[in-house]
């Protein structure tokens, strides 16, 4: 059954637990993010891991997920999925909001809807028209008298993100600018033996604005799963990237190098469009330790050697399966990356979001920046849209972190 819900009307949901879809028509003017606020009965968080973003998709409870944006055809789509029953204590609402992260305003977003799917009804809610504004609460979900309810809101705020999490309690820093800082994760690991403590912005792969975060550095074996907080470990002479994953298949890793002058470097034994083949940059302050094929070992790893001068931003390790392999699931050969200091601490990310779809190639498992401090590592975890041959792209965010955009780089070379 389907039901059209207008502005400032509100309706019983059929069920606790369902989808909610935000879908817009794709142009080149627009970037578009969507966040969720889990909310107490005053409209505040109750801390960072009230939040829900590209970074920090889900929470403990489980009451809400986001799931990666998509593209159909002309239209990009947003989901993110509610159980209602698994609201955590002290909240009662969360509020689905959007912004428009490349600062033209939802005046230029054209075919802008939402929809609630539960059971087999779908609520649709389209709102009226918006000028410059870059931000605006969607929907709200809440509990009322026992009840599930939904209510279709499409308030404006003209400070993006910013102006929303003030609107909800949450406290951000404006750097020299005034410009909001990038996004960061929910904490959800001890560090151990913590030294010294640095307030960095969390880098994203879409530009949304969270209050920045104080990262203490770790050591011994760490595991990061997505949506986790980074940690920073201590730059040492040499550090390792190892990515391992089940035998069965040939896959093949490369690093994307963001250097100081904001140009980026493909280290990679093979090429792509316009991009030559590369084992090492900087005399060898990112070397790829060579193409291992397929063998009899039970687990098979390639390596990248990362010795970080002043000059390197960020290095982004990429695995790839080639098209020609036909079993490009990074959930059946159990994907992961470790990044080893060689002293005493090692920091491994698996790709535990992973499908059996064997037509994705590309996995980007999380990103490491080179500070003064250390080296900060987030948990990403990206795929590839389905078929997509092209490489990912990096670019520097507001807050000066190093971001990641998948699917928008030279397509890999035929292998």
């Amino acid at each position: 059954m389907n039901q059209l819900l207008q502005m400032g009307a509100n309706t019983v949901l059929s069920s606790p637990k369902g989808t909610i879809t935000v879908s817009y028509e794709i142009s080149n003017l627009i970037d578009i993010s969507l966040t969720a606020f889990l909310l107490t009965d005053s409209d505040k968080v109750q801390g960072d891991s009230g939040i829900i973003f590209y970074n920090q998709p889900t929470t403990s409870s489980g009451v809400a997920t986001l799931i990666p944006s998509e593209k159909v055809g002309n239209t990009e789509v947003h989901k993110i999925n509610f159980d209602m029953r698994k609201v955590p204590e002290g909240i009662t609402k969360i509020a689905i909001t959007l912004t428009e992260d490349n600062s033209t305003g939802f005046s230029n977003v054209k075919n802008l809807k939402a929809e609630i799917w539960t059971d087999h009804n779908i609520i649709q809610l389209t709102p009226s028209s918006f000028t410059n504004e870059n931000g605006i609460v969607v929907l709200e979900l809440y509990l009322r008298n026992g009840q599930i309810k939904a209510k279709s809101i499409w308030r404006g705020f003209y400070s993006g993100l910013e102006g929303l999490c003030k609107n909800y309690g949450v406290e951000v820093e404006s750097d020299e600018q005034n410009m909001p800082s990038e996004p960061i994760t929910n904490p959800k690991q001890t560090p151990t033996e913590p030294n010294k403590t640095l307030t960095v912005p969390e880098n994203e792969n879409k530009q949304n604005t969270l209050p920045p975060i104080s990262l203490e550095k770790v050591k011994g074996k760490i595991s990061l799963d997505k949506g986790q907080k980074p940690v920073i470990i201590e730059k040492t002479p040499e550090i390792t990237a190892t990515v391992s994953w089940k035998s069965g298949t040939d896959y093949d890793i490369y690093a994307l190098v963001y250097t100081r002058n904001g140009k980026q470097i493909d280290v990679a034994m093979f090429g792509a469009q316009g991009t030559p083949p590369l084992r090492s940059f900087g005399n060898g302050a990112v070397e790829h330790m060579g193409d291992v094929r397929r063998n009899n070992r039970s687990t098979k790893t390639e390596v990248i050697k990362l010795r970080l001068n002043n000059d390197i931003l960020a290095v982004v390790p990429v695995v790839y399966s080639a098209q020609s392999n036909g079993t490009g699931s990074f959930y059946r050969y159990k994907v992961s990356m470790s990044i080893d200091n060689h002293n005493g601490t090692s920091v491994t990310i698996f790709a535990k979001n992973a499908n059996n779809n064997d037509r994705i190639y590309s996995c980007v498992p999380g990103i490491l920046h080179n500070t003064q401090d250390g080296v900060i590592i987030s948990p990403l975890e990206l795929y590839s849209a389905p078929n997509s041959e092209r490489r990912p792209i990096l670019r520097m965010g507001r807050s000066n972190m190093v971001e990641v955009i998948m699917d928008k780089g030279p397509i890999n070379d035929y292998k």
